[in-house]
């Protein structure tokens, strides 16, 4: 008798869970060893670890992050040729966050070789496929394609579920894949462990998904009219991935990355898998384009000045979304203002005591502090309202948007 579908799906599932599992307690275990002996100082030991993590991937490009921290590893113990071996080696297989590695102090040793890091920063500038014609930016969807092809590989035989999703989505990545691969998945054990511990969640939002070529016109919208506000713009590719739920939007050199799977909610979805800052930073998928826009305003934030201050960090975010609700309509962080009115002296001055420190963990990126009483990420709101007060107590607007984007001095901005 023919299996009931229902059945075998469930059980397939089950499988994939185990499998998963399995690979993702040898990861974690490998990659706890690897970050208790670098925060120990136990750099050696440490390179040993990041290396077998890397030997454990198969395909080039999910190797980017092992290589990086291996050169940190080097770089700290002033092994400066195997820290530039691993980090030229990052590079190569698509490591693209240059602004994380010259701001990381662990890399200074490194720096000694001026005119390889300059070179570094010359990358950090540069976006690739990029077109001053709003109207020209590909928005590419066939990451997502390929995620659903290898999801329903996986659920036909699941003991093959990593050598699915290599063959069917890591190996036909974009561009922008390869590139949210090295910035926001890290590895695929820790891709397929996410799959498994969200199984309803991720059987329930294809759908949705599946829905991005309905948003494209307000995100050409919003791409018009920031040219018209700020006519040096630039136009990269639009990239629309599946991710593991650590990023609903970034930016490489090569787009604006968009972690669609973070974008997919709607009144069917179970959310029980969910963690609170997960429930709360879920978001409809007709807050795409707000998204989009969030990331269009970071890939022109190139000419600001590189600074660890959480005053920084929270002015490029804050402008990221002020900006983006400029060109768009809405910013993508919505019940961050909802949350801070009536509480803006007390939130003001507690970020006053942070802002000139390197503290911005505390105000961004900062999920783990998520409370019921007290959203994360509070750095985002902070950030929109001193861009606001710029813009409006600003004659020349279109002055101002450019004067954001070129920031060199944020005390002096602040002050402004």
């Amino acid at each position: 008798m023919k299996k009931p579908i229902i059945s075998f799906i469930t059980t397939s599932i089950v499988i994939l869970q185990l499998i998963a599992g399995s690979y993702a307690q040898s990861y974690n275990s490998l990659l706890k060893l690897a970050d208790s002996a670098y925060k120990n100082k136990d750099y050696l030991y440490a390179a040993d670890c990041y290396k077998k993590l890397a030997d454990k991937e198969t395909i080039p490009y999910t190797k980017s992050n092992h290589y990086y921290q291996l050169s940190c590893c080097y770089a700290k113990v002033g092994d400066t040729a195997m820290g530039w071996t691993y980090l030229d080696s990052a590079i190569l297989v698509g490591y693209s966050n240059y602004f994380r590695i010259l701001t990381n102090p662990d890399l200074k040793s490194l720096q000694a070789s001026k005119e390889r890091w300059k070179q570094i920063g010359l990358l950090n500038k540069v976006t690739e496929n990029s077109t001053n014609d709003p109207e020209k930016p590909e928005l590419v969807t066939s990451d997502i394609i390929n995620f659903w092809e290898a999801y329903d590989n996986a659920s036909k035989d699941s003991t093959h579920a990593l050598e699915d999703f290599n063959d069917y989505y890591f190996k036909n990545a974009s561009e922008g894949l390869k590139d949210y691969f090295s910035l926001r998945i890290y590895s695929t054990e820790l891709f397929m462990n996410n799959l498994v511990t969200k199984k309803a969640f991720y059987k329930a939002i294809r759908k949705n998904t599946l829905r991005v070529d309905a948003f494209k016109e307000p995100i050409r919208n919003s791409f018009i009219k920031l040219k018209s506000i700020y006519p040096a713009a630039i136009f990269p590719n639009v990239y629309f991935v599946i991710g593991r739920w650590t990023s609903a939007g970034t930016v490489s050199r090569n787009g604006l990355l968009i972690g669609t799977d973070m974008l997919s909610k709607s009144s069917d979805i179970p959310l029980h898998e969910l963690s609170l800052w997960e429930k709360n930073n879920y978001k409809e998928i007709e807050a795409l384009p707000y998204i989009v826009a969030h990331e269009l305003v970071h890939s022109q934030q190139n000419s600001m000045r590189l600074d660890t201050t959480t005053l920084s960090a929270c002015i490029r975010e804050g402008m990221a979304d002020f900006i983006g609700e400029l060109i768009s309509g809405k910013t993508s962080n919505e019940r961050l203002k909802t949350f801070a009115k009536g509480k803006e002296k007390q939130l003001w001055q507690e970020f006053t005591a942070d802002m000139y420190l390197n503290r911005s963990n505390h105000w961004i990126a900062n999920s783990i502090e998520e409370r019921p009483d007290r959203p994360a990420d509070l750095g985002y709101w902070i950030g929109y309202e001193i861009c606001k007060s710029y813009y409006e107590n600003a004659d020349d607007k279109k002055k101002a948007v450019y004067d954001m984007l070129h920031i060199t001095n944020y005390k002096v901005f602040l002050r402004k």
